[in-house]
């Protein structure tokens, strides 16, 4: 999911190029951040799917791949885990350091468990959400959100395939292109593949673009923040 922070990470051979925030989880025992990391995950999957059912729009890269998944008649989680392995190998070549254990979770898990409890509240159960329903999911999916990044990057390690986009960038252009230009750059791309995809497959443009996008652009990051210094409380103020 769009919003993740961004780990510090950097080419193979060359200095750091971003020091967004420092390694979190490094003095914490390997099962608790394992645990972290997991538990952030499903809680990020949670949460695209409630952005998902609300329908007012969800964060950047899953409303490209949203998209893009519509038209060509894919399950979300199947493209979702096809759009990151070529952002991965990517990655791999560039910013290598940016990729961990909960890099390939991320990439595998997220998109099947939204897409896992959207078929089970549309289908499994057949459950029809009125307006005021769909507006009430924005909360709980943005509190998911928020506390599911906090955990994941308290666990550091390793972040979202997409995440590590606008670092590639600042890497290959020796940061000619900034990292938050980089970053606003890739949403904006994915913003309007995603929306022309939606509209190419016939369906409204909210689907991908909304509220639930605003909501998550302007509150992700100061919830992400309040959830992380209550992590720093229960951990003793270990990082």
């Amino acid at each position: 999911m769009s919003g993740v922070p961004r780990a510090v990470c950097r080419a193979p051979g060359t200095p750091l190029v971003r020091e967004e925030y420092t390694a979190m989880g490094e003095k914490l025992p390997l099962p608790v951040r394992t645990g972290m990391m997991l538990a952030g995950i499903l809680l990020i999957g949670v949460s695209v799917a409630l952005y998902r059912l609300a329908a007012f729009g969800v964060d950047p890269f899953t409303g490209m791949n949203l998209g893009i998944s519509t038209f060509l008649g894919w399950s979300f989680g199947n493209w979702q885990l096809l759009a990151n392995a070529l952002i991965l190998a990517v990655v791999f070549f560039t910013v290598r350091s940016c990729i961990g254990l909960g890099t390939v979770v991320n990439m595998v898990c997220v998109g099947y468990i939204a897409d896992f409890l959207c078929w089970l509240v549309q289908e499994g159960l057949a459950l029809s959400l009125r307006l005021p329903v769909r507006a009430a999911l924005l909360l709980p999916a943005l509190l998911f959100a928020s506390s599911g990044v906090a955990l994941y990057m308290k666990g550091d390690m390793g972040i979202a395939p997409y995440d590590s986009v606008a670092v590639v960038v600042e890497t290959l252009t020796r940061k000619w292109v900034p990292f938050h230009l980089a970053r606003i750059l890739s949403d904006v791309t994915v913003v309007v593949v995603g929306a022309v995809f939606c509209l190419l497959a016939g369906e409204p443009i909210w689907l991908v673009v909304g509220a639930g996008t605003v909501c998550n652009a302007l509150l992700n990051g100061p919830a992400i923040q309040l959830f992380r210094r209550g992590l720093d409380r229960v951990c003793g103020g270990r990082t």
